[in-house]
């Protein structure tokens, strides 16, 4: 069984920045893919960013020099530190791993920005 359990969500101004984590557990390694996505009130859930297990990153056009995927290994996390918050921002995230055809998701933590 794998879990990821996400925190750093919360209310904050334009501007302001929150760094989202995502913990796996359970039978998770190096070489499974890991990314967050969002879903904005009333819109399809869409990718924010992608880290690749070769190291490789992607992003969003709309966060990009704003938003920065990092990942540990050995803590099978997985982060978004999200500056330069944007009300358009505001949605909930949702953590994502997968490999081959597995694929997992996080319990989603709501991220609000006010204007």
């Amino acid at each position: 069984q794998v879990q990821l359990v996400e925190s750093g969500g919360g209310a904050v101004q334009a501007g302001g920045s929150l760094r989202l984590s995502c913990a796996a557990s359970g039978s998770i390694f190096s070489s499974w893919t890991m990314g967050w996505y969002r879903q904005a009130p009333g819109k399809q859930r869409e990718l924010v960013a992608i880290f690749s297990s070769g190291g490789s990153t992607n992003y969003a056009d709309s966060v990009k020099g704003r938003f920065t995927i990092s990942r540990d290994n050995a803590k099978n996390t997985v982060y978004l530190q999200m500056n330069s918050l944007k009300p358009e921002d505001t949605g909930v995230y949702y953590c994502r791993i997968s490999l081959a055809s597995y694929l997992y998701w996080g319990q989603g933590t709501q991220v609000t920005v006010s204007s």
